[in-house]
């Protein structure tokens, strides 16, 4: 909100003056602007509330208001205590009105602080101004980092592209629920944000200002008379249609967007190739539906519907494009190769298509690329309705053969273009819709998402003990971890059964099992990681190998260890180096292994300062354990958006990372209460990706310094004392448990 110490300007432009002068053009500083704007937004607001609960009520919004301000801004008891005595006089119907008045009130002069912050980036930006080093660090785009790194730090343009063409951030979104806001509020403070931000527009004439200033008022009433609370739960499917609604609404476009921004970055420094398209620089991953850890409601049908409905997604955004990019590739010009190939398609295809908007007719031979396109085409139309039909109805009349089941048989007629334009002279055309398009495919694949499982340690546990004792030969629970091992490994390299239909289950142990079956049914490209809560043995890891083993995982998902808590922290180097100690898994995983690093457990278990000096040293350790057995370790950073949970800036966050930790792959999650911030906007999400792939490469070729040995060891007598200190308040303090009541919800509503 506005400081207090412009709550009284702020008032006096609340009025017909202040409206009149955003609706003519005007010169008025930035600071200005934003007290405008909160006056604007709060007095359309005020009106709104008249209009529907009357004057008298305006009125007291108005002196809570008032009182407020003057309270916070002279701290004046007897301000508090009339205050108090008004909001104690309101019948409970008022009471509610007034509160969610002045939630609405802080919620617009939020969106008006947020459109100036964004506009005075952008004006630094441009200009290259930044305050301070810190702030050039935390701000700058790809085009300063790649400066950066060739004047400041002497790297030559081929070594910044080489590194940048390799490297990958995985960016795994998660449903949470402190995303508090529904989103259909979120939509409509987007809609509020966009109309201020086009105030800011130069040559706006007084008709578009008055039009800007209608919309403002509906969306603002739209806003305060939209429920705040969603009144019944979200279901894991409706989780992960509002995180893939983000793709539809900024990531699908924004992903091309950025990616020519690379470019341009590029050959500002003298590179004068572009980014190959099949570079995997921005990758996505997703747990909405697949994390089933402590999550009864994400079931093994869950986990199909959601990859089915992201591969529905996903065929239809291609689908979406393909008659644009049709339009476009008109010529006639074209290679050998290609020509041969439409000649052939030409023949065998059908004369007409009347379920087609465009092109619906036979597309004539003299235009190649439409009749390879058409052909594309085709198979995203069978490809979308097989993931309706299999959504719907659990299956399909359309073979699999007229649909796209991997992304090599997606990918090669569009490259057979590319390369047929760019040999025929046409090389600009080439490097236009179809690249995007061409990097789209690359990025999103045929599933939008890879879906990431995660799954608690002991329910892995519990279905192997059950197969032990069906098998008679003990409990494998009661077993020491180099039985288990010696028991695992033998059956991982056999061959035989280890049971069938007849296999006693519990319901949890059928969840756990029927989970693995619907990873053999779906594509493998649906799945990411299949990750292990509490993870702190080899023998975690070699019963889910197993377990996919059983359940005929042709392609087995690549399985991911999570040390959470501080003494899991600790011991994570001596467990990962028994687990490279196996031959069979070393072959397994042919020099790849993923670790996660939780930062919300560790931070709740041992206070934050402790949490983030162990992740620190862990990640270090961790890889000194994967060099000595030549292994390449990625890190998978489980980051919330709060500080508790491991949240802070990003670019920062990264460059603060240990030498040699990310090396040019990066997953990191981005948590649901931090979703709409990072790609609620297009400008959002481009910045988000920027940040991301910019600090990533200067981490990796401008790795920070290791701590000296003395700063290490004033790091671990701190974090003795501070671990001491947050346990006797957490968990020995018998009132704590009380106080926490007292100022959290007890219950959550989803929204």
């Amino acid at each position: 909100m506005a400081s207090t110490s412009n709550s009284n300007k702020m008032q006096k432009l609340a009025s017909i003056d202040a409206q009149l002068r955003l609706l003519v053009p005007s010169k008025v500083s930035e600071d200005d602007k934003l007290v405008e704007y909160d006056a604007l937004l709060l007095d359309r607001f005020l009106d709104i509330l008249q209009d529907l609960h009357g004057e008298d009520l305006k009125e007291t919004v108005q002196e809570c208001y008032e009182l407020s301000a003057e309270y916070e801004g002279k701290n004046d008891p007897k301000k508090l205590e009339e205050l108090g005595n008004v909001l104690t006089s309101l019948d409970p119907g008022d009471s509610i009105v007034v509160a969610k008045a002045f939630s609405h009130m802080l919620n617009l002069a939020n969106l008006a602080e947020e459109v100036q912050i964004a506009y005075r980036r952008r004006i630094k930006l441009k200009k290259g101004d930044f305050v301070d080093e810190n702030s050039a660090t935390t701000e700058s785009d790809i085009e300063e980092t790649l400066k950066r790194l060739v004047v400041d730090l002497n790297k030559s343009p081929e070594e910044v592209f080489d590194a940048l063409k390799n490297q990958t951030v995985d960016l795994v979104f998660t449903a949470h629920p402190t995303q508090s806001v529904r989103r259909s509020l979120l939509q409509k403070h987007g809609r509020i944000r966009n109309c201020l931000a086009q105030l800011y527009g130069k040559d706006i004439s007084p008709d578009d200002k008055q039009e800007l200033d209608e919309a403002l008022q509906r969306e603002i009433q739209a806003a305060f008379r939209t429920d705040e609370i969603r009144r019944t739960q979200p279901t894991p499917q409706d989780e992960m249609r509002a995180g893939m609604s983000y793709f539809h609404e900024t990531i699908w476009k924004g992903v091309p967007k950025f990616l020519r921004r690379v470019d341009t970055a590029l050959k500002n420094i003298g590179i004068n190739e572009r980014v190959p398209y099949n570079a995997p620089l921005i990758q996505f991953s997703s747990w909405m539906g697949g994390d089933r850890d402590g999550n009864p409601r994400v079931t093994p049908e869950v986990t199909r519907d959601v990859c089915l409905l992201a591969r529905l997604m996903a065929a239809n955004l291609y689908y979406s494009q393909i008659e644009d990019l049709m339009f476009e590739l008109s010529m006639w010009r074209c290679s050998d190769e290609l020509r041969v190939r439409a000649e052939e398609l030409h023949r065998s295809s059908r004369r007409d298509a009347k379920h087609y908007i465009e092109f619906w007719k036979q597309v004539p031979p003299n235009e190649p690329y439409r009749v390879i396109l058409g052909d594309v085409r085709d198979k995203l139309y069978q490809t979308r309705e097989r993931s309706r039909q299999m959504l719907s109805h659990g299956i399909s009349d359309i073979p699999v053969e007229a649909t796209f089941t991997n992304i090599e048989q997606f990918l090669e007629p569009l490259e057979l273009c590319y390369r047929s334009l760019c040999s025929c002279g046409d090389q600009p055309i080439a490097d236009g819709s179809l690249l995007d398009f061409l990097r789209q495919v690359s990025t999103f694949g045929l599933s939008l998402v890879r879906l990431d499982i995660r799954q608690e340690s002991d329910r892995h546990t519990d279905a192997i003990d059950a197969i032990t004792k069906y098998l008679e030969i003990g409990s494998y629970r009661e077993w020491s971890e180099e039985q288990k091992q010696e028991w695992l490994l033998s059956e991982l390299r056999g061959k035989r059964p280890l049971f069938g239909l007849d296999l006693p289950k519990t319901e949890e142990i059928a969840d756990v099992l029927d989970t693995f079956h619907v990873i053999a049914e779906l594509p493998a490209d649906s799945f990411g990681a299949y990750i292990i809560s509490m993870a702190t043995t080899p023998s975690d890891v070699l019963a889910v190998e197993l377990l996919q083993r059983e359940c005929h995982v042709k392609q087995p998902l690549r399985v991911v260890p999570l040390f959470e808590k501080l003494a899991d922290l600790e011991a994570a180097p001596a467990a990962l180096a028994r687990l490279f100690s196996i031959d069979w898994y070393r072959n397994r995983i042919n020099g790849k292994q993923e670790v996660m690093i939780g930062y919300s457990d560790s931070g709740k278990d041992a206070g934050r300062f402790s949490a983030a000096w162990q992740l620190y040293k862990a990640q270090e350790e961790l890889i000194k354990v994967a060099k000595q057995f030549g292994v390449k370790l990625t890190m998978f950073h489980g980051r919330g958006g709060t500080v508790g949970r491991g949240g802070g800036p990003t670019h920062l966050a990264i460059l603060s990372q240990p030498p040699e930790t990310i090396h040019g792959s990066l997953r990191v999650t981005v948590q649901g209460e931090v979703i709409e911030k990072s790609f609620g906007e297009e400008h959002l999400c481009f910045r988000t990706l920027q940040r991301f792939t910019a600090a990533t490469l200067e981490h990796g070729m401008h790795p920070p310094v290791s701590p000296k040995p003395e700063w290490r060891a004033l790091m671990d007598e701190m974090a003795v004392v501070a671990t001491e200190e947050y346990r006797s308040i957490v968990f020995k303090e018998p009132r704590f448990v009380e106080y926490f009541r007292l100022v959290s919800e007890l219950a959550y509503s989803h929204s």
